[in-house]
């Protein structure tokens, strides 16, 4: 469990910094909605990861799109917002609400929403050129890319206990291997390390 905390800090670190880091006013409150949304992400644990050693995959996170050193702040910007997205799709259907505890699933969607909107106004802010939305294309695909493979394990899988289980593991490390993001959008991660 001593992941977890540094897991939060990534996913808190992704997502937003102070206000204003990201060239817009993303509310106080964006904040506390994504360590909520980690800690719902790790509160859906139903059942130990042990078991399903058997059912790991390598779902080839795309590494180099979320670095963040060759992104302009839109097309992080444009990233993150992809990551969330299609985290809220994976969780938001009919064979998720079947494999999950419906009250943490539906708290999960509710913040990822919220999530969403915030990073929905930065991206109206810093769009302002068709250059810029074209830019953000490669990345973004990327990231859908990466979660299709997700979609099709699970369905290969039958859409299993364990399989979830993994998926929501890998769904916890893509937010943490995405902490490269922040230094590109200057965000600051001070005070929200865990001790």
């Amino acid at each position: 469990m001593a992941l977890l905390p540094s897991l939060l800090t990534a996913l808190v670190v992704i997502s937003y910094g102070p206000g204003g880091a990201l060239g817009c006013d993303l509310p106080h409150s964006h904040i506390l909605v994504s360590r909520k949304n980690f800690v719902l992400l790790g509160q859906m644990r139903r059942i130990s990861s042990i078991i399903c050693l058997k059912d790991r995959k390598d779902f080839r996170f795309p590494q180099d799109m979320v670095d963040g050193r060759q992104f302009q702040k839109v097309q992080a910007i444009s990233v993150l917002h992809e990551m969330l997205q299609q985290t809220f799709n994976l969780f938001h259907t009919e064979r998720s609400s079947a494999a999950w505890n419906t009250t943490l699933l539906d708290e999960l969607c509710t913040g990822l929403l919220r999530q969403l909107e915030d990073l929905d106004t930065c991206l109206e802010q810093e769009m302002g050129e068709e250059e810029s939305v074209l830019g953000t294309v490669r990345p973004t695909l990327a990231v859908k890319r990466y979660f299709r493979g997700i979609h099709l394990y699970l369905k290969e899988k039958n859409y299993s206990d364990c399989a979830w289980e993994i998926v929501r593991m890998e769904i916890m490390r893509s937010f943490s291997s995405s902490a490269n993001l922040q230094g590109r959008l200057g965000m600051n991660d001070e005070g929200l390390r865990s001790p």
